[in-house]
């Protein structure tokens, strides 16, 4: 177990990134030792020590260029199949590390502290990709797809279509069947992942008469003929690739569908809800983050003969934001062991995923007004971290969304 993760890959990158124009050197990794909740593992504060360090040391460097050229570095992929972090639950038989949900967690929350774009592109092939095919893939599904998965292939979830965004089960995408093959015809929007990616889940519907019932979720490479109709520009997460893709006669073995036909409702429902919880990862590091690159600024930057983070209005500023975090983390990581533990835990997902999000998006804010104007220039990163955490509060379940989640669980235990 975490035999992968525990060691760090090899590499050319100096260890340097920006904390408001300052190096970060190994003061920020003895300062900001891995968190120990009372339910964290010895193996799972290893995991955080050692990912941290990959995120500073690999990923760090990186961070501005990918952000600026919209692209995420190859060799950033790499390293992280390399370094184990592609198939963290996935086991060793099939060539993965073999860890717990929540060390996926973790593994999510600190890249998201160096760089959100880096933790999505883990975050969906690790929570949703790789959890289908454990969940619902045939023994042989399993055997041919999760070593390539774990240890070269990125993979993409592609649902959301044009007319369906937050209703994701109003797709029209169709397949039809064609002796031992399924001809699959439409087009994906908002695909993560998509433009680097070799394998793509593919939802479409069977049977357009049954609604959601024939959903299908069918699994296919790029060669197969996905093509990129476009990819987005964005206000955040830029380096993580979004595109909207074209199935025009896609051809796909029947061989190929995951859980059996009508099931892609099932499926899709079941890891969105774990989903949940690994945005709520992001979140929660993306804030931890930008909280760690302003905050000492703010002791270093002196107006009125003192640092300005110790007159008692930027003070009580950071105290209430460390609060906020730490009460994410909480929720965070209770949605994730009540996952692991196979307890009930969608209202809880729902619940992490929305407070998460919009303290992302408070802290985020909040870091750029304290460190002033260089808060404000793209050489200390923390307006990329403002940029990045919008999404929070969009994707795989909009805060509209989880609050009306939320809304009917109280209203079963309550009514």
């Amino acid at each position: 177990m975490l035999r992968s993760i525990a060691r760090i890959v090899p590499h050319s990158f100096p260890p340097r990134l920006a904390v408001a124009s300052r190096a970060f050197s190994e003061t920020y990794l003895r300062r900001n030792a891995p968190t120990s909740l009372h339910t964290f593992t010895e193996e799972e504060d290893m995991l955080r020590e050692s990912v941290r360090r990959f995120a500073v040391d690999v990923v760090g460097p990186k961070v501005r260029e990918m952000d600026e050229k919209e692209r995420m570095d190859p060799e950033i992929i790499k390293a992280c199949f390399e370094q184990g972090l592609m198939g963290i639950e996935t086991s060793a038989e099939h060539g993965g590390t073999e860890a717990s949900f929540t060390s996926a967690i973790i593994t999510i929350e600190e890249l998201a502290r160096i760089d959100p774009s880096v933790s999505v592109m883990v975050d969906v092939h690790n929570t949703l990709i790789n959890t289908v095919l454990r969940a619902y893939g045939t023994k042989e599904q399993q055997d041919q797809w999760l070593p390539i998965l774990a240890q070269e292939k990125l993979a993409s979830f592609c649902l959301s279509e044009p007319a369906s965004g937050s209703d994701a089960f109003a797709l029209q995408t169709r397949a039809v069947k064609d002796g031992d093959d399924y001809i699959i015809n439409g087009s994906k929007m908002w695909i993560t992942n998509s433009y680097e990616a070799d394998v793509f889940l593919i939802f479409a519907n069977v049977d357009l008469s049954k609604g959601y019932k024939g959903i299908t979720c069918f699994i296919a490479t790029r060669d197969m003929g996905v093509q990129i109709a476009k990819k987005e520009e964005k206000l955040g997460i830029r380096a993580s690739s979004t595109c909207t893709l074209n199935f025009d006669d896609l051809r796909v073995p029947a061989a190929n569908i995951i859980g059996g036909l009508g099931q892609g409702y099932k499926i899709a429902i079941s890891i969105l809800n774990e989903g949940r919880i690994g945005i709520a990862a992001q979140m929660l590091g993306l804030a931890q983050g930008v909280f760690d690159k302003a905050v000492p600024y703010t002791y270093e930057r002196k107006q009125f003969g003192q640092p300005v983070g110790t007159f008692q209005g930027l003070a009580f500023q950071m105290a209430e934001a460390a609060v906020e975090i730490e009460a994410a983390r909480l929720l965070t990581y209770n949605a994730a062991r009540r996952k692991e533990e196979g307890r009930e835990f969608v209202k809880e997902a729902a619940m992490a995923k929305l407070y998460a999000s919009t303290v992302a998006q408070r802290v985020a804010g909040g870091a750029i007004e304290w460190a002033g104007g260089v808060g404000f220039t793209r050489e200390t990163g923390i307006e990329k971290f403002w940029r990045d955490s919008k999404i929070g509060a969009i994707y795989e379940g909009t805060s509209n969304i989880q609050l009306q989640t939320i809304a009917k669980f109280l209203q079963k235990e309550y009514s």
